[in-house]
C-alpha cells in the first residue's frame, strides 16, 4: 500500500487540470471524448447531464457526508478498499481492470480522492478525467504526456507501507 505522508499533502491541494465552476461549464468540451470521473457529485451531475462516464470511481460520500445519488447504469461494478491518504494495490488493480473493459463503476470503501493519480497513469492519451474540487467546482484533466509526467511526480511523494 502507498501512503501519502501528512507533510506532502499540500502538494495535492492545487487542481490537477483546469478548474471550472460546475459541470455545465465543460459539457461542450466533452463531445466525442472518453470520460472518467472520480467523485460522487461529479459523477452524479455528469449522468444528470446525459453523459455516463466510461469509468466512475465513487465512495458514497461528499465532503465526508453520505451521498445517495444514482451514479448511472454500468455493466460492471468493482469494490476496492482504500483508506484515506492511501492508494492500495486493490484499488490500483480494479482501475486497471476498468481501463481494459470500460463501462465500469468502482465503489471505494474508504476514500477515492487520490484515485485520480493512478487513473491518469493508466488512462489512454486523450481521455478526460473529471473530479470535484470541494467548494470550488470541477477539475477537467486532459490525459496528455505532461499530465502523466505530473502524475508520476505526485506518486513519488508516496511511501510504501505494509498493509
Amino acid at each position: 500500500m502507498l501512503r501519502l505522508p501528512e507533510d506532502k499533502r499540500l502538494h495535492f491541494k492545487a487542481p490537477f487540470g483546469v478548474l471550472y465552476p460546475d459541470i455545465r461549464s465543460i459539457l461542450h468540451n466533452l463531445a466525442g471524448k472518453t470520460i472518467y470521473t472520480v467523485g460522487d457529485v461529479v459523477t452524479f451531475n455528469l449522468v444528470q447531464s446525459g453523459i455516463v462516464p466510461a469509468i466512475a470511481i465513487i465512495d458514497g460520500q461528499s465532503m465526508r457526508e453520505p451521498f445517495i445519488g444514482p451514479p448511472g447504469d454500468f455493466q460492471r461494478c468493482y469494490r476496492a478498499r482504500n483508506p484515506s491518504g492511501t492508494l492500495t494495490s486493490e484499488l490500483l488493480e480494479v482501475i486497471q481492470k476498468a481501463i481494459e473493459v470500460p463501462d465500469t463503476l468502482i465503489f471505494v470503501e474508504g476514500e477515492e480522492d487520490l484515485a485520480v493519480i493512478p487513473l491518469v497513469l493508466a488512462a489512454p492519451l486523450g481521455t478526460i478525467i473529471l473530479y470535484g474540487q470541494p467548494g470550488e467546482g470541477v477539475v477537467f484533466c486532459d490525459v496528455t504526456p505532461i499530465a502523466k509526467q505530473k502524475a508520476r511526480e505526485m506518486l513519488s511523494h508516496f511511501v510504501e507501507v505494509v498493509d
